[in-house]
């Protein structure tokens, strides 16, 4: 409900008589009844308050308007936020000169970019943030919890937003915590039983941002494009789950777009790698037991520096916990050889039936605990790394439905028609939402993940190299700005009378274009006027 004072937010459950009064003027958070409502209150309905933000003009509220149901996990229903509204506290702009106002339309424009991505999920009774395993050894406090004090603070994208929420016990029932990333829920049915699958690829808001822009990890150990990938099998009951990460080799690195189709990678030289890599491996260990490292990049030209460096700081570091292997995915794979990933999972299989999976039974007893866990990358960590850990997930679900009594003894997966071709789309559909939030465009290799690869398939790879040739060398610097502003990396200031949308561009930066738009130019006209 909006008046010229408040926004006022009331519970829609039944039986709730709580409503949130918004004070936009003083900006006060406070709980109040229905019965305070205005009548004269413009009134209209939300699914959810993603949080506040200050820019040029003030602060504004941001709700989710629109919602899209993806399915349930347990009973409980689980969203996809579509579409939302920025919501001025200001009643008027006039305050604002021309170049205020102007900067406060771009801000507003960045937030709505991020916004436009695809892939925000919510739920309001069930904890998105964690996997089956965290869940399952928490303690009867950590239930009692709402769900924004007991979120991993590293899966909510909008924690920043919400900080003014957090700050308030009584009224975190109103703050919905928001995961980023991709969930598929299926109910499938193999000899006659039917079970429920699910994928779901949480990404990390620590170190977010775009390729080329955002690579290796930062002082804290954060890895670039760190994402948990999560499969569920829920059967009679039992429940299995088989975790897996990916995230850019953890170390200072930086691949800067020039306009070179590859730039080429450089190592930093200036700081102490081993610092931020021994706490990125440290906080791994904590999160999820043993780490098996499996490297996809090329072991020859640009990237072999890294592989060499990754290969050196693992047996420097000297733990127990962490094993590393290097696989270069793409000599061995030329030529549409996809038979020769056998040999990576061949060398991964005794690892993987030592890591084990999670696995409870229908009265709650948990069987089996997933001891460790693959940890993925190539370059990006998007294409080869899908098809890498579509390989391990199929591996261990196989094992899951044998020991649920879902497969037959030496029945395999790949011999189920209806169920392969569903786990190949989920897979693909993955991959897809991870390069488009992070790339910009869908996913190489596709084709590998639904079936065979295929001559189409490897046209529709140059078309999105290309698309991404474009997107990381001229629009990726607003959408990295975009996702710093809408993660509170960058916070605008109000009396702030300098904005960085300001810095004068020297010539220089235009005369690269130009002679290139004059040269493109030229050379229509020389093909058109050839006779």
């Amino acid at each position: 409900h909006i008046t010229p004072e408040k926004f006022y937010v009331e519970a829609c459950d039944d039986g709730a008589d709580d409503v949130l009064a918004i004070d936009r003027v003083s900006t006060e958070v406070t709980l109040t009844v229905k019965k305070d409502v205005p009548p004269s209150a413009v009134t209209r309905p939300i699914y959810g308050i993603l949080g506040t933000i200050r820019l040029v003009a003030g602060t504004y509220l941001i709700v989710i308007t629109k919602k899209k149901k993806v399915g349930e996990i347990f009973s409980h229903a689980i969203w996809k936020a579509t579409d939302f509204d920025i919501l001025s506290y200001k009643k008027t702009m006039l305050h604002l000169t021309d170049i205020q106002l102007q900067d406060n339309k771009v801000f507003l424009s960045m937030l709505s970019h991020v916004l436009s991505v695809d892939g925000f999920y919510f739920s309001t009774t069930y904890d998105l943030t964690h996997t089956l395993q965290r869940l399952a050894n928490t303690s009867p406090e950590f239930q009692e919890m709402s769900l924004l004090e007991r979120a991993d603070p590293r899966f909510v994208w909008n924690g920043h937003l919400l900080r003014e929420f957090a700050a308030q016990p009584e009224i975190h029932r109103f703050a919905t915590p928001v995961m980023h990333g991709f969930i598929t829920m299926h109910s499938c049915s193999i000899n006659g039983k039917c079970f429920d699958w699910l994928l779901v690829s949480r990404r990390s808001c620590f170190r977010a941002g775009v390729r080329y822009y955002v690579r290796g990890i930062d002082s804290e150990g954060h890895a670039a494009n760190f994402v948990e990938t999560e499969q569920i099998v829920h059967y009679k009951g039992s429940k299995a789950s088989f975790v897996q990460t990916r995230g850019s080799i953890p170390f200072f690195w930086s691949q800067r777009p020039n306009l070179k189709y590859k730039p080429k990678p450089q190592i930093s030289k200036s700081v102490n790698h081993m610092d931020g890599f021994q706490r990125h491996f440290d906080s791994q260990i904590i999160s999820y037991g043993k780490q098996m490292i499996v490297n996809l990049v090329n072991q020859k030209g640009s990237e072999k520096p890294l592989e060499q460096t990754f290969a050196k700081m693992v047996n420097s570091m000297a733990n127990g916990m962490v094993r590393y292997i290097a696989f270069d995915f793409h000599k061995e794979c030329s030529r549409m050889r996809w038979d020769r990933l056998q040999i990576l999972m061949d060398q991964l299989a005794e690892q993987q039936d030592e890591f084990s999976y999670f696995l409870v039974d229908s009265d709650g007893k948990i069987v089996t605990q997933q001891e460790g866990i693959f940890r993925s990358n190539c370059m990006d960590c998007l294409d080869r790394t899908n098809v890498i850990q579509s390989l391990l997930a199929r591996r261990s679900l196989q094992a899951q439905l044998q020991r649920l009594g879902v497969l037959h003894v030496g029945q395999r997966i790949e011999e189920q028609a209806d169920f392969e071709k569903i786990y190949k789309n989920a897979w693909a559909d993955n991959a897809n939402a991870c390069a488009k939030q992070y790339a910009g465009t869908g996913a190489l290799k596709t084709d590998y993940t639904t079936g065979k690869r295929t001559q189409w398939g490897l046209i529709m790879d140059g078309w999105n190299s290309l698309i991404r040739y474009y997107k990381n060398n001229f629009s990726d610097g607003f959408r990295q700005d975009a996702i710093d502003l809408f993660l509170g990396n960058y916070s605008v200031d109000e009396v702030e009378p300098a904005s960085p949308l300001h810095v004068k561009k020297d010539w220089k930066f235009l005369a690269l274009p130009i002679i290139m738009v004059v040269a493109f130019s030229m050379c229509i006209i020389c093909l058109l006027m050839a006779g």
